[in-house]
């Protein structure tokens, strides 16, 4: 893939992001540039990056001959915030410092998982054929972790029933949602439909991210293995391959407050019903209340008020008049 850059978000994960960054070194093909996007601006995470730098350009080679647009030819970008923008604004940014520094490919990922030796090879196969490719993860007890890629648009919710088996003969499965633990997608996607919107701060980014690629070209879901994860995290089965995970008080607000952006995008593409965004809004509220009981029984009030203050704010995003898009870079 020419100019494969992969894009790294890491905020307060040192130990992982090392370990990412040593499956990164035993990668059979070598990536164009690796940009990490730092959210604490750490002068530890400063310096495992730059130990990183010499061991890739050690490995790979300085690209004197091939030199970004900024004149750069190391393989690896340190490219530290001076405030935590959340997984959001850490893909929307370090997305467009890559294309900025003419990356033609997309390889992101958060900071707690590895990537597999040959999954820079897998992910090349198919980019003749698709612009957004997301390619399988290995959950952390090395069995396949399912994702919901079909997102149901009606009631702005992941769709649960998305087939999880391969049929006879089926080469992918076509997509309207990206993960950003491991998608990839092409220059040509990011000038049409911009960068990542950082203002999710976190959550469903990528999930529209994968609605908006969907709108100018195939999303593709292909059976290769490229990602393992690597944090684990409290769950709660859910039949034999669905699992229902932990997770913050913090992520339940934008949980239910990037419902909001979501709807701002489907009325764009004429995608909002707003008895479907209802339904599926008490649906939301529905799983939630499940995790809290199955999986986190924590303080049900205050996480009961984080659920009412996201769906308060997305009330107000879905009718501040002053609301945009984000625009195409072309």
């Amino acid at each position: 893939m020419k100019h494969l850059s992969m894009v790294i978000v890491t905020y307060k994960r040192q130990e992982l992001l090392k370990r990412l960054f040593g499956s990164i070194l035993e990668l059979e093909s070598a990536p164009w540039r690796v940009v990490v996007v730092d959210n604490e601006n750490s002068a530890e995470t400063k310096a495992i990056v730059a130990d990183f730098a010499e061991a890739a350009d050690g490995r790979w080679g300085t690209s004197d001959a091939d030199p970004d647009r900024l004149g750069g030819t190391s393989h690896v970008v340190y490219f530290p915030q001076t405030e935590n923008i959340g997984g959001s604004g850490g893909f929307s940014r370090g997305v467009g410092k890559a294309y900025e520094l003419g990356a033609e490919w997309f390889w992101v990922m958060d900071d707690d998982v590895t990537v597999l030796p040959g999954a820079i090879d897998a992910l090349d196969k198919w980019s003749h054929r698709f612009q957004a490719i997301q390619g399988q993860r290995y959950d952390t007890d090395g069995g396949h972790f399912y994702w919901q890629y079909r997102f149901n648009t009606a009631l702005a919710i992941y769709n649960p029933f998305s087939p999880a088996g391969w049929k006879e003969g089926e080469e992918y499965k076509e997509c309207n949602a990206l993960c950003f633990e491991g998608g990839c997608f092409s220059r040509e996607v990011v000038k049409r439909i911009g960068l990542p919107d950082e203002r999710f701060f976190i959550y469903l980014d990528d999930a529209l991210y994968g609605y908006l690629a969907s709108k100018v070209t195939t999303v593709a879901l292909v059976p290769d293995y490229v990602v393992h994860r690597e944090r684990e995290v409290a769950n709660q089965s859910i039949g034999s391959v669905r699992q229902l995970n932990s997770t913050s008080d913090m992520t339940r607000y934008y949980i239910t407050r990037n419902r909001g952006y979501l709807a701002r995008y489907f009325q764009l593409y004429g995608d909002f019903n707003p008895v479907g965004y209802g339904v599926g809004t008490l649906l939301n509220f529905a799983k939630e209340l499940i995790r809290l009981l199955l999986v986190d029984r924590g303080h049900f009030s205050s996480s009961w008020a984080r659920l009412w203050a996201g769906y308060k704010d997305s009330k107000k995003i879905l009718h501040d008049p002053g609301w945009k898009p984000m625009p195409p870079l072309d």
